[in-house]
Parts: C-alpha cells; sequence; structure tokens
C-alpha cells in the first residue's frame, strides 16, 4: 500500500512528557511515526512529525479533533497536513515596500509559469506595511496589512491568515522584517527568502552596503530556507553579478533587485516541485525530479571558468627531461 505522509507540528511551552503524549495518540491509533525532530528556541518548543496515515485506525476529523484535544489540554498549539487533496499548491506572499520580487512572483502566476508540473496559485498577498496594496489589486488578490504603522508585525493575524488560506509554502518577497520562532516553528522548511548577497557572505539588514563597503568586485543574490538562525538557512539558489570600480549602493541594486526575482521565482518552482530536500542543513536537489531552474552561474558564466592550473597537473607541455632525448 503506497504512503500516505501527514505532517503533525507541535509549537509551545516547553512541558515534560509532551513528546510522549502525543506519540501515544498516534500509536494508539494504529499510525506509523516516520520522522521526528524537535527544537527549542527562544523558550518555543517545536516537534515535527511525520507519520504514516495509510493504515490509521480512525478518520482523518477524529484525529484532527483529538490532536487539537491534546493541544488545549497541554497548552501548544497542534497542526496537522493531510496529503492535499487540492489540484493547486497555494502560496502567500509576504511583502513590504519593493516590487520587483512579488510582481515577478504574480506575473508568473499570470503566466501560468509558477509551476512546472503541478498547479499552483498566490491565494493572498500579506504585507507588514500598505505600500503594495495596489500591486495586489492589479492582480486581483486580497491584501491584507498586517503591521502596527512602525513595520511591527501582528504574528497573530499573520499565522491566523496563512492558517485561513491553508497556505503551503510562504514566499519572503523582500518582506523586510524577521520572523519568530512561533511563525518558523509551524512552516519550517515551507518558507522561502530572497537575500540581497552570497551567503553566508553580508547576512542580516543593509547587505548591498556591507559588500560596497567591503570593496567587492563580485556580489550576488541568495534564494535559502528561513530557519530562526538569521540568513543561516539552507541554500537553494544563488545569482551572481559584477559590481564595476566606483559602484554606488544604488547601482549594485539596481544589478542586483531583477537577479532577486529570478532566483526568488527558481526557489519556489523546485519547492513546488518536490525537487529538492534539505538533508543536515544542505538543499539536495532530487535526481528523479526535471525543473527548468538555475542553481548557481549560467551555462556561459560556468563555460568561462578557468580549468587550471590544477594541483599536481603540469600546465602545458612540460620540457622533456635529457632521457627524453
Amino acid at each position: 500500500m503506497t504512503r500516505e505522509l501527514t505532517e503533525i507540528t507541535v509549537v509551545g511551552g516547553d512541558k515534560t512528557g509532551l513528546i510522549a503524549r502525543v506519540t501515544s495518540l498516534l500509536f494508539e491509533r494504529g499510525i506509523n511515526i516516520e520522522d521526528l525532530d524537535q527544537a527549542v528556541r527562544e523558550g518555543v518548543f517545536r516537534m515535527t512529525t511525520r507519520v504514516d496515515t495509510s493504515e490509521m485506525e480512525t478518520s482523518r476529523g477524529e484525529l484532527r479533533r483529538a490532536l487539537a484535544e491534546l493541544g488545549r489540554e497541554l497548552d501548544v498549539d497542534i497542526q496537522v497536513r493531510f496529503p492535499s487533496d487540492r489540484d493547486a499548491r497555494r502560496v502567500a506572499l509576504l511583502v513590504t515596500k519593493e516590487t520587483h520580487a512579488p510582481e515577478a512572483l504574480l506575473e508568473a502566476e499570470a503566466r501560468g509559469e509558477l509551476a512546472e508540473d503541478s498547479e499552483a496559485e498566490i491565494p493572498v498577498v500579506i504585507g507588514n506595511r500598505g505600500d503594495l496594496r495596489s500591486l495586489a489589486e492589479r492582480y486581483d488578490k486580497p491584501f491584507y496589512d498586517v503591521g502596527d504603522g512602525n513595520g511591527n508585525t501582528d504574528e497573530e493575524r499573520l499565522l491566523d491568515l496563512l492558517a485561513e488560506y491553508d497556505v503551503d509554502l510562504i514566499a519572503l518577497a523582500r518582506y523586510m522584517r524577521i520572523l519568530s520562532p512561533e511563525v518558523v516553528f509551524r512552516y519550517e522548511g515551507r518558507i522561502v527568502n530572497v537575500h540581497p548577497s552570497l551567503l553566508p557572505a553580508f547576512p542580516g539588514a543593509e547587505a548591498y552596503r556591507q559588500a560596497k563597503d567591503a570593496g567587492v568586485r563580485v556580489a550576488g543574490v541568495t534564494a535559502h530556507y528561513v530557519t530562526t538562525d538569521l540568513d543561516q538557512g539552507p541554500v537553494i539558489a544563488q545569482r551572481a553579478f559584477d559590481v564595476p570600480p566606483g559602484a554606488d549602493v544604488d547601482e549594485i541594486k539596481r544589478r542586483g533587485q531583477p537577479l532577486e526575482a529570478e532566483v526568488l521565482l527558481d526557489a519556489v518552482r523546485l519547492h513546488l516541485a518536490d525537487a529538492i530536500a534539505v538533508h543536515r542543513g544542505t538543499v539536495h536537489v532530487r535526481e528523479d525530479v526535471d525543473v527548468d531552474a538555475q542553481l548557481g552561474l549560467s551555462e556561459a558564466a560556468v563555460d568561462a571558468n578557468p580549468d587550471e592550473p590544477v594541483d599536481g597537473e603540469p600546465l602545458g607541455r612540460t620540457r622533456p627531461s635529457p632521457s627524453d632525448d
């Protein structure tokens, strides 16, 4: 029988016996645990469990109710994600002020190019400011401002919206606010961000200015999965570009922004195609999935790479030794 992998996420305060209570509930209903991972950050506990529900001795609705009741008893939030019965997977866009990245994803969806081998849609755009409401409306998308006027996010409202729209993936399209563990833990492995540097170089704010101040000759952008460690999540794809002598921050930004949009779109496509997996903190591409996405340098740049010198190999023709005469 085909496995039916279901994801169960537990988030809340760290309590003795919590893991045992959840796993016992699953065992009693004939549910086999395939994988279990746990972590604690800033006093927040998270457990992510992948289980096989293909032969469980209960219904989906009854399992949800039992886990919800246990969550209330333990004062934790328990979410269950069964394999989706929907035709389309749902991507939420989180935005602030910059238009280039969210517009690239919205335009790709409008052209039917957001996902290659599966249907995908963007059902909602959420901002921590109201600046991009008109962009969302241009693409006929509902827009919600969950900010307080200064860019601080009401994360309870954000989580309510993500649950309401039953989101499969969150794309941070130049969303200029750090997400707390309360959000990251609930959607770990399902949040993609684009950062304007070749991570791990220049993490944090003002990455283009950091690049200018460092005097780099080559800069770039990175799409990565979001973790609770700022700008340290597994790298999905990167782009690089030349920094001319004397270029100011605005010029570096002009060169980087189109690549930000490209690399974020590629990362979303790869995720939606289930073409990538994270193992021990590193993204691996599945060999059995063919997706048209650029992970690193372009083919032209790869072809231009030098192939010598190489340690232990001579350069060109060597002078013959006397014994060769």
